[in-house]
């Protein structure tokens, strides 16, 4: 199975949370609702999960071996790091406009 696509959505708010990543495989499954989350080590991937009856997150999708979670997490991150980069690049262009 094969990452086809991935969907970075920033955070407006500050906070730890810098992300929201929906990943496609195989153009035919997507799992929406991946954090990127800013930690005391770095950034890293905390994948969709619900509150169960006993105060516990649990996670609703992830990977079975560390593997395809790395492979994951590099592929989410070097969107994320992408899609801030043009974030950013497109802020300067704006405040460039507006100086003129």
């Amino acid at each position: 199975m094969k990452i086809t696509d991935v969907r970075v959505r920033k955070v407006a708010k500050q906070g730890k949370m810098k992300a929201v990543v929906s990943v496609t495989f195989d153009n035919e499954f997507v799992v929406h609702d991946i954090k990127v989350i800013e930690g005391d080590k770095g950034l890293f991937i905390a994948m969709p999960s619900k509150k169960s009856a006993d105060g516990e997150y649990r996670d609703i999708a992830h990977p079975i071996n560390s593997d395809t979670r790395q492979l994951m997490q590099q592929m989410i991150l070097d969107s994320y790091e992408k899609a801030a980069a043009d974030s950013l690049q497109d802020e300067q262009l704006e405040a460039d406009m507006t100086i003129e």
